[in-house]
Order: structure tokens, then C-alpha cells, then sequence
């Protein structure tokens, strides 16, 4: 886990906050799931969005600090930026469903 070698001080700081938002991207995804209508799912998909969006700065963040190297950011950066298309490619193609509260799988 890239956050190991950040300062002890940045554990309570960008540490947590770095764990917590990458835990956030998948488990609003399946918390959205699981409660089986489009609605809810893709309101989940858009906080697992914002999820995302929150990591990419506090990546980007590190690496202005020195914490993070930059061929590392780079990586991560690609990483972070599939995860975006990905999500966004999905909450596109929910778009053209009518959304109600019918359940997901009927």
C-alpha cells in the first residue's frame, strides 16, 4: 500500500483519507447494487464517482508533498483515470433506462 511510507504524522491525515476514499469506490458500488433499484444504484455510482475524484486529489496531493514518487503518481493517475471511464461508461448506460424504484432484478 503506497500510504505505508508516508510520514507518521499523515496518518490521521492524508493516510486515512486516502485508505477511506479508496474503500469508498467499491463499496458504493456494491451498496447501490444491493439495494436493487436502478435509482439508489445509480445514485451510489455517482458517489462512488465523487469517491474517485476525491483519491485523484489527494494522490496528486502527495506527490506535490514528496511523499509520492512521480513514475508512481503516473501510474496511479492511469489507474484512477480507467476507474473513471469505467464508471461513467456505466452511469451512461443506465441513463437511458426510466429510473423507478422496480427492483434491479425482478
Amino acid at each position: 500500500m503506497i500510504t505505508k511510507t508516508f510520514p507518521l504524522e499523515e496518518r490521521y491525515g492524508l493516510t486515512s483519507q486516502i485508505r477511506r476514499a479508496a474503500v469508498s469506490v467499491p463499496s458504493n458500488i456494491a451498496e447501490g447494487y444491493g439495494r436493487k433499484t436502478l435509482l439508489e444504484y445509480t445514485r451510489s455510482l455517482y458517489i462512488a464517482y465523487g469517491s474517485v475524484c476525491e483519491l485523484e486529489t489527494q494522490i496528486l496531493l502527495s506527490g506535490d508533498l514528496g511523499y509520492i514518487k512521480t513514475e508512481i503518481i503516473e501510474d496511479l493517475k492511469n489507474k484512477i483515470g480507467e476507474i473513471e471511464r469505467l464508471l461513467k461508461a456505466l452511469i451512461n448506460s443506465l441513463k437511458n433506462k426510466t429510473f423507478t424504484d422496480e427492483p434491479l432484478n425482478p
